[in-house]
């Protein structure tokens, strides 16, 4: 006689699926605009985000607001990602206190401003004249701190067999910055200011990342993608939002909150036959 099927419960499929109770969610950059957004949704499905950030973008003020806003167990911790030691002293920490860690999301980046540095305020960001310290610098935080955040709490997930790494790479990992949207009237060609290579190069680097790790740690239960999001807006100057507008099928940028939805399902168990892929979410631009 065969055996019957199994009968399960189904009712609450759609809130399990995005249920992250209890899991210790590492979020780099977690301070920033898109940081504690991201924190936000993790909390709000009942994870414990932990907002990794420099002293001075005060991680622990964050997290407290986090952690009375949703009665989770969020915390703040300094930390430069860049530093083997530091990462390591987080996942010890983190451990102690927790027990295992379930969830890392590489968001920290450079973004670095158009005042800042090199020959001329316009003309710093031309690859002719962009600086090595800052070139070193980007890469640094948006790559190499990627890996040594993936490489230490990535470990600590396989030997748990379980756990999910999530890349924030860009539309501008997909497709080129199209440089005049930052072109200023009257400036000579050599002094138009540019989006800088570094950006172009980190969030490429991560969707590298993201499929490497992901074929690497497929057979040890840990999950591993990335989202290209577009541009959020932030009071841009209303010239540059035209032009952009322009080049979105939407015709407009994101607001803030508009990725969470997208985090937390490659964060949960609703995405669990999914590993070294990108998930594009930029309005329709990368579709134009």
């Amino acid at each position: 006689m065969a055996d019957k099927p199994k009968v399960t419960d189904q009712s609450n499929r759609a809130q399990t699926l995005f249920d992250l109770t209890g899991r210790v969610t590492v979020i780099t950059g977690g301070a920033g605009l898109l940081g504690t957004k991201h924190a936000e949704i993790i909390a709000a499905a009942g994870g414990s985000p932990v907002l990794l950030d420099l002293p001075q973008a005060k991680p622990e003020v964050s997290a407290a607001v986090i952690a009375k806003n949703y009665a989770v167990d969020a915390i703040g911790l300094a930390a430069d990602i860049t530093q083997l030691a530091e990462v390591e002293r987080v996942r010890d920490g983190l451990l102690a206190r927790f027990g295992h860690i379930d969830i890392l999301i590489n968001n920290a980046a450079n973004n670095p401003k158009v005042e800042a540095g090199g020959s001329s305020p316009q003309a710093w960001s031309r690859l002719e004249n962009f600086p090595l310290e800052i070139w070193n610098d980007d890469l640094r935080v948006g790559l190499t701190g990627s890996f040594l955040c993936s490489r230490v709490f990535g470990s600590e997930m396989a030997k748990q067999g379980k756990g999910v790494i999530l890349n924030i790479a860009s539309d501008l990992a997909v497709i080129a910055p199209d440089q005049r949207l930052y072109r200023q009237e009257g400036l000579p060609e050599d002094q138009q200011p540019v989006k800088p290579i570094t950006y172009s190069v980190v969030k490429t680097g991560l969707i590298g990342l993201t499929r490497y790790l992901a074929t690497y740690w497929a057979t040890s239960g840990v999950r591993v993608n990335a989202i290209s999001p577009g541009g959020v807006f932030n009071n841009q100057p209303k010239a540059f939002l035209a032009e952009l507008e322009q080049r979105i099928p939407m015709a407009r940028m994101a607001q803030a909150d508009e990725y969470q939805g997208a985090i937390l399902f490659l964060c949960s168990d609703a995405s669990s036959y999914m590993t070294g892929a990108n998930l594009v979410v930029d309005g329709g631009r990368t579709c134009w």
